[in-house]
């Protein structure tokens, strides 16, 4: 039924941010048509929190390997807004997008419904 999951970064310099997904990333796209790109996106999960305020939606970069990924985005220019944090459930940072905004990355800790297997946690 679900065939995949679409989701959407709005930005107020929404072609830097292309760019960036593009150029730095390395995303694969294709264009919908008057240059609007849409992005390929690796493998995805989703989960359901309960919330304590008002319903809201969050969009997280997942990576095997948070310090190595980092490392390789900081050698592209891409400035780290927050460094990496352990959660427990995953290691968490962020990067700052051209448009200034924060977009968060982790190496999860948790078992991961798309591989099946815990995802970076040793002794699961």
């Amino acid at each position: 039924m679900i065939t995949g999951v679409h989701a959407i970064i709005f930005s107020p310099d929404a072609e830097k941010v292309r760019a960036f997904l593009n150029d730095v990333l390395g995303l694969d796209s294709v264009d919908a048509g008057g240059g609007w790109l849409i992005f390929a996106l690796p493998p995805a999960e989703l989960a359901v929190h309960p919330a304590d305020g008002p319903p809201k939606h969050e969009l997280y970069l997942m990576c095997d390997d948070i310090e190595a990924t980092l490392a390789d985005l900081r050698a592209k220019g891409v400035e780290v807004a927050r460094e990496v944090a352990d959660q427990g459930w995953g290691l968490l940072a962020a990067i700052r997008l051209p448009d200034g905004t924060e977009f968060p990355i982790y190496q999860p800790r948790h078992p991961s419904p798309v591989t099946g297997r815990p995802e970076g946690h040793p002794g699961l």
